[in-house]
């Protein structure tokens, strides 16, 4: 080690915020994400590596010295790289894209720069008072009604995913409800959603202390596209009650995560409205497309929901963690998570003209997530990101045409967005077997070729189940993707098809 090496590292330890060496080792950060950015295309999507592998490539104990920056990054590339699936791959099609942008990355150096905790107004006012600005502008983009906004008298809090938004609803909702029915009734409540609802609701209402029994998975058909039916909802909850059970809440998906299935929003509130059932609208995925006003219309009816989320994360170029989530009825929030503690109190005149978002949320602590949302705003503009999603749905159209000219695969559910479900169909008959076994075959054939397709590193994909269909799904929404990245997964597609289908003719 040179001296002018030692030198540097006591003084990184007399002052690990000596701006000088921060800017120094800060540029060769921006350097190795820039290069990583320019050159993933070069790496498998999928990590190709063993469980434990790192085990054997780092050390069991912590250095006892102090190692320079420029050995821990030519590690994190030696190591780490190769144990990253590369989400931001522009073949990374699997599960719902994870967005991200200059605007939002440097929003994130922003946040961690100044590193506040705004659990509540005292503690930073920026950090609040940005949060409540930005989350109307979004929720005006939505075209959101008024109640949703801070100028309504409702309002939104940035939380770090659809977990957590579902989370505190389904406890504002129970302590809401419980308050005035009494906490014994607790074993009664009855949550809501289909057979299609994001996991997260089963895992909210269970760390609410809802009964497991008492989560209503209501079963859906190919016939409404896999979306909730609203008399199928009625019957389930007039069942519930003729039990003696109390219905509570119910969770609408616009874009479900098997199938992009779209819940009528507005129907299934009407429902609800008549056992004064709490309505959420879980839009993680498709939310983001519904600031473009030919997409708008699939959130018709949120006027009458209580509250409503979607994922900038996903896909409006914002870096994870970005879940928005806006209530009608903010008090339901902060009823049930407010604290007490006499060090949390705001000065006397503020407390009650500001919001103190520690009673929004489950934590106390909270980043400054809000600025990351505020540069991703101000940087590309309304136009530009409407028009970054658009090219997404008409890269989705195009894949969808390379798939029509293909008579040995087939769309398994209506595309409404940019997620396209297909498969090989079961038309393609394989080993001439019968009519009655096509359907199992078919199935198996997908799950080996999915298996295939993600073991090759040229593209990732993630399968999904929907009324016994075994399906393969097929989501662009990646910032780097382009309409070359999709025509060459297709041609890799076709190559393992030929491959596997040959194996199967012989």
């Amino acid at each position: 080690m040179s001296l002018a090496q030692s030198d540097q590292e006591r003084l990184c330890m007399m002052n690990p915020l000596d701006h000088e060496e921060f800017r120094r080792q800060g540029h060769m950060i921006i350097d190795f994400i820039a290069n990583y950015y320019r050159d993933i295309e070069k790496y498998p999507v999928r990590s190709q590596v063993e469980p434990r592998y790192l085990h054997k490539r780092i050390p069991e104990n912590a250095p006892y010295n102090p190692e320079p920056i420029e050995t821990i990054l030519q590690d994190v590339q030696n190591h780490i790289v190769p144990g990253l699936t590369h989400w931001l791959s522009p073949y990374h099609f699997a599960y719902y894209p994870a967005n991200a942008s200059i605007a939002a990355s440097l929003g994130e150096i922003l946040c961690t720069g100044f590193n506040v905790d705004g659990f509540n107004w005292m503690a930073s006012p920026a950090a609040t008072e940005l949060e409540n600005i930005v989350m109307d502008w979004l929720g005006k983009m939505l075209e959101l009604p008024e109640s949703f906004l801070f100028l309504g008298n409702g309002g939104g809090v940035i939380q770090g995913t659809t977990g957590d938004a579902v989370l505190c609803t389904v406890i504002a909702a129970r302590d809401q409800l419980l308050n005035r029915i009494g906490r014994e009734n607790i074993v009664k409540l009855v949550v809501y959603g289909s057979d299609q609802t994001h996991c997260s609701l089963h895992k909210a209402a269970k760390i609410a202390g809802i009964h497991p029994n008492n989560v209503r998975s209501v079963k859906t058909t190919k016939s409404m596209a896999f979306a909730l039916s609203p008399d199928s909802l009625r019957s389930e909850i007039i069942s519930d009650m003729e039990a003696g059970l109390i219905p509570l809440y119910l969770c609408a998906t616009v874009g479900t995560t098997s199938s992009g299935a779209v819940d009528p929003v507005g129907p299934l509130c009407d429902v609800a409205a008549d056992y004064g059932i709490w309505v959420h609208i879980d839009a993680a995925y498709a939310g983001s497309a519904c600031i473009c006003p030919e997409f708008r219309h699939f959130i018709d009816g949120v006027e009458c929901a209580n509250s409503f989320s979607f994922n900038p994360h996903k896909w409006l170029l914002t870096n994870l963690d970005c879940c928005c989530l806006w209530v009608k009825d903010p008090s339901a929030l902060v009823n049930a998570f407010s604290t007490d503690s006499e060090y949390l109190k705001n000065t006397a005149t503020d407390s009650k003209q500001v919001v103190d978002y520690k009673d929004w949320q489950v934590p106390l602590t909270r980043r400054f997530r809000a600025i990351k949302l505020w540069l991703v705003l101000r940087s590309y503009g309304v136009v530009n990101l409407r028009n970054y999603l658009r090219r997404h749905v008409e890269m989705a159209k195009h894949f969808e045409g390379l798939i029509a000219m293909d008579k040995r695969f087939e769309v398994v559910v209506p595309r409404k967005f940019s997620l396209v479900c297909f498969r090989i169909s079961p038309s393609a008959r394989v080993n001439g077997c019968s009519a009655d076994d096509e359907e199992s075959t078919a199935n198996e054939l997908n799950c080996k070729l999915l298996k295939s397709l993600n073991d090759s590193g040229r593209v990732c994909m993630t399968h999904a189940i929907v009324g016994g269909i075994y399906m393969i799904r097929f989501c662009i929404g990646q910032p780097l993707t382009d309409y070359r990245h999709i025509e060459m997964a297709w041609k890799v597609v076709q190559e393992y098809t030929d491959a596997m289908l040959g194996t199967y003719l012989k």
